[in-house]
């Protein structure tokens, strides 16, 4: 249903859409076919484009260790001025 509120509300025009998504089983064509009728659900499924995050070293992993480096270069004070973050 989401899917297809994107498609529909959020970018009627669009020819395609490129989705990142995580490795979870549920992301396949056969979820379509289960929520919609089938012409329905070939006209999404071919819309979209499924690009799946890797395993191991995924964005979220990822963006977890950024925000540890951030976090022990500057999160975990006070910055007091907008002069302070520009140095």
């Amino acid at each position: 249903m989401f899917i297809n509120e994107i498609a529909e509300k959020e970018y009627p025009e669009a020819k395609r859409i490129t989705l990142i998504m995580d490795n979870y089983n549920t992301h396949n064509a056969s979820s379509f076919y289960e929520t919609f009728k089938p012409k329905k659900a070939k006209k999404l499924w071919d819309r979209f484009e499924f690009v799946y995050t890797p395993k191991h070293g995924s964005w979220l992993n990822m963006a977890e260790i950024e925000l540890q480096v951030m976090n022990g270069q500057c999160l975990n004070r006070h910055i007091s001025t907008m002069q302070m973050v520009k140095e």
